[in-house]
C-alpha cells in the first residue's frame, strides 16, 4: 500500500533527541521508535542517517526522514545533497523545509524534490504558512505538514497546534496535509484530524523526557 494511505487518519511518532542529550544516540532511537510502533503509531519521522539507517531494518510502517543541519533558518534536510542521502537510507518519504526561504545550497525546492522522486521516494514539505504550502504543492510536493508554523518570522505562533492553518491547507490544496507542531494531548490530536488532517506527527509529548518531566515540575512549582 502507498505510504500516504498507510498513514492517513493515523498517528506518526517523532523519534527524535537533541545534541547533546543522553537519548542521542541511533541505538537508543530505534528502541523508542519501536516502541511507538508497539503502541500503535502508524508511522515514524526520525532525523538523522545513523538513526534511520538503524531503524529502517527493523521498522515495517513508513518512515518519514529527514536531516537537520543546523539550528536556525533553512537547517530541516537543507540542500539537495542532503534529501538525496536521506532518500538512499529506504525512508519511503523524505521530509525538507519546504518554505519560500533561500536554501544553503541556492537550490530550489523544485529541484529538491525531483531529486528525491528520482530516487523513489515521496516528498514532506515542512511549511510555516499557507502560502508556502501553495508554492510546495505547486512543484510537485506529495505532503504538506504544518512543522514550521511559529518559527519563521511570517508565522505566527499559536499555543498549541496551528489547526487554522490545517484547515486552510485542506481547503486550499488538493493534498494531503500532515499537522505536526505543537500537539502535546490526545484531544489536540483529535482535533487536528477533525480540521481536517490526513495524519496527525506527534514528537515531544511521546519521546522527549527531559521536556515532558519540565512540564510536570512546572506544575508542581506553582502549588502553595
Amino acid at each position: 500500500m502507498n505510504p500516504i494511505e498507510r498513514i492517513r487518519g493515523g498517528l506518526v511518532v517523532s523519534v527524535q533527541a537533541y545534541p547533546g542529550e543522553p537519548m542521542r544516540h541511533p541505538d537508543t532511537m530505534r528502541r523508542v521508535a519501536e516502541s511507538a510502533v508497539r503502541g500503535g503509531a502508524a508511522g515514524i519521522r526520525a532525523q538523522g542517517i545513523d538513526d534511520l539507517r538503524a531503524m529502517r531494518p527493523v521498522i515495517d510502517l513508513p518512515l518519514i526522514g529527514l536531516w537537520k543541519d543546523g539550528d536556525s533558518g533553512v537547517f530541516i534536510t537543507p540542500t539537495v545533497i542532503h534529501a538525496v542521502e536521506v532518500a538512499r537510507t529506504g525512508c519511503e518519504i523524505v521530509a525538507v523545509d519546504g518554505t519560500r526561504r533561500p536554501r544553503p545550497d541556492g537550490s530550489s525546492l523544485a529541484e529538491t524534490v525531483a531529486a528525491v522522486h528520482r530516487e523513489g521516494a515521496l516528498l514532506m514539505a515542512d511549511c510555516a504558512t499557507l502560502a508556502d504550502g501553495v508554492a510546495a504543492a505547486e512543484v510537485g510536493a506529495d505532503l504538506i505538514g504544518t512543522t514550521l508554523s511559529g518559527y519563521t518570522p511570517d508565522s505566527p505562533r499559536t499555543p498549541g497546534p496551528d489547526l487554522d492553518l490545517v484547515a486552510a491547507l485542506v481547503r486550499e490544496l488538493g493534498l494531503p496535509v500532515v499537522a505536526e507542531g505543537r500537539i502535546h494531548t490526545p484531544d489536540q490530536a483529535g482535533a487536528a484530524l477533525d480540521a481536517g488532517a490526513h495524519a496527525v506527527v506527534v514528537g515531544t509529548a511521546i519521546t522527549h523526557p527531559a521536556t515532558i518531566t519540565s512540564w510536570f515540575v512546572d506544575a508542581t512549582r506553582v502549588r502553595p
